[in-house]
């Protein structure tokens, strides 16, 4: 539905350190296979091993960068970053790379997940450096990322690598960082593993990036993840590991229903293997008769395929979706609002007529782009349609990195599968059960976050009334005046307020 948007992830990242290849285009095209992961902003910092250069603008990696942007990025290493905002506005104040000072030279970095201890940040940030902001923090940057990139600034006694490994230890939350100062190529990910963050090899170099997809854009050959709880320095002395906490991996499943491209491994196993493999367990646990499965494209693809192998019903595209409309900034008129989901979906009226359909998703939310959906199949002239969702009902929001509704307009928090199927106008609705989704993963249940179905959060969060505030008001705050250049500290609308918000 127009204005109505599934869950989104925070971001993806990107990092290379390559001597004698164009870093700058790899990093594009790798920003590129990660552009499902934020399409709000782009940005890439190169460096020469003298120089660190950022480009960053707000918009899709296509519109920001250009052959012209990319020639100006030299060097040999750099890192890149597109996002989509969970703490912090969409603005270009807060589009990444960030970039900071330090005792040293410069840092640049990136950042995918949502931390949950900003407050405590804030202070230390204060105690360290005093009440003058710098770096980012006094250009406008609201972000988590912001406090990050200044507690790097360190100390003429510390190296960044040694800076790095002190502050690492005190973030929580969920954390896949890339960052970069003149020299190297440093790679992090929070001891939980929430986020998908790997380790590919280049015949002249090393790349890090949020998915698999991406090293197989660029031509990299997967290495492993980087594991929970790691530190990743990549120079010209090669490929060093730190370990900076011990790891506890409870990887995010929504992942494997939703956020992953298809034609990722995470944790060894296919997306698109265990979408599918969900696919044949919804239809195991939610039978019914009918003539044809549908998958909403393209997410519920994999497991409508699934669905359709497992119960022997025929497998047909029964919905046309226009691969051009994705994040527009441009505003429907109240005539073409009106018209709903058929700016994205359209149905193919000869397969689905007099046909009773099996229609094949990934989640519900708000259950409004459903309802429109079921109308609109009917209305092309289905006999039947019983909806099946390949994951357990969304009932909890997140805190590390996935902007959900909020918990009050989540529909399955307050009905059950049957209210729920009733009202999107359903004959019936099946979900996939926990146990059949984490069965499919083939990761053990207590690798895996689930919090978004069960409430149960494998990271310590603050008290609710703190986390409803992450960032405070600037009067608030011990970290200087507004004319510093930050009139004040704001989370958006994502995870971190999520309680707060009604």
């Amino acid at each position: 539905m127009p204005g109505e948007k599934g869950p989104q992830d925070a971001c993806g990242v990107f990092g290379v350190w390559a001597p004698g290849e164009e870093v700058a285009k790899l990093t594009y095209f790798g920003l590129y296979a990660l552009q499902h992961r934020g399409q709000e902003s782009a940005g890439i910092a190169t460096s020469n091993g003298e120089q660190l250069l950022v480009y960053k603008d707000m918009g899709l990696v296509s519109q920001v960068f250009d052959e012209t942007a990319l020639n100006a990025l030299t060097g040999h290493l750099a890192i890149g970053h597109t996002r989509y905002s969970t703490t912090g506005a969409s603005v270009w104040e807060n589009a990444q790379p960030t970039l900071g000072p330090t005792a040293g030279g410069t840092v640049a970095l990136a950042h995918n997940g949502n931390l949950t201890n900003t407050d405590e940040l804030i202070d230390l940030v204060a105690e360290r450096y005093g009440s003058q902001r710098r770096g980012e923090l006094a250009r406008g940057n609201t972000t988590d990322t912001a406090l990050v990139t200044a507690l790097l600034a360190g100390d003429p006694d510390h190296t960044l690598e040694a800076t790095a490994l002190e502050v690492l230890p005190r973030l929580r939350g969920a954390f896949c960082l890339v960052f970069m100062d003149e020299h190297t190529v440093y790679a992090a990910r929070d001891p939980h593993g929430v986020r998908p963050l790997v380790l590919g090899r280049l015949e002249r170099g090393w790349v890090v990036a949020s998915e698999t997809a991406a090293l197989d854009i660029v031509g990299a050959s997967l290495v492993r993840e980087v594991e929970p709880g790691e530190l990743i320095a990549i120079d010209a002395e090669g490929l060093r590991s730190t370990r900076f906490a011990p790891a506890t991996p409870t990887g995010c499943s929504f992942e494997y229903i939703y956020l992953a491209r298809p034609d990722t491994t995470i944790a060894g196993r296919s997306v698109h293997a265990a979408r599918v493999e969900m696919g044949r367990a919804l239809a195991r646990e939610h039978a019914v008769d009918a003539d044809i499965v549908i998958p909403v494209p393209e997410s519920g693809t994999p497991a409508a395929i699934g669905y359709a192998a497992e119960s022997g019903i025929r497998y047909a595209q029964g919905l046309t979706k226009n691969a051009y409309v994705g994040r527009t900034f441009i505003q429907p008129s109240q005539t073409l609002r009106q018209l709903g989901i058929r700016l994205k979906l359209n149905p193919l009226r000869e397969v689905i007529r007099g046909q009773r359909l099996v229609v094949v998703d990934d989640t519900i939310v708000r259950g409004n782009t459903q309802r429109a959906l079921v109308r609109m199949l009917r209305e092309a002239g289905a006999a039947e349609v019983h909806v099946r969702i390949s994951a357990p009902p969304v009932m909890w929001p997140c805190f590390y990195g996935i902007d959900f509704a909020s918990r009050a307009e989540l529909i399955a928090t307050g009905l059950s599968p049957e209210e729920i199927g009733r009202s999107i106008g359903a004959d019936s609705l099946g979900y996939l059960s926990l146990e059949g989704m984490v069965a499919a993963t083939e990761q053990p249940s207590s690798r895996l976050c689930t919090a978004c179905f069960t409430g149960r959060y494998p990271i310590e969060l603050p008290p609710a009334q703190r986390i409803a505030t992450v960032l405070t008001e600037q009067s608030e705050l011990p970290l200087g005046q507004p004319e510093d250049g930050l009139a004040h500290l704001l989370p958006a609308t994502g995870g971190a307020d999520a309680l707060g918000r009604p």
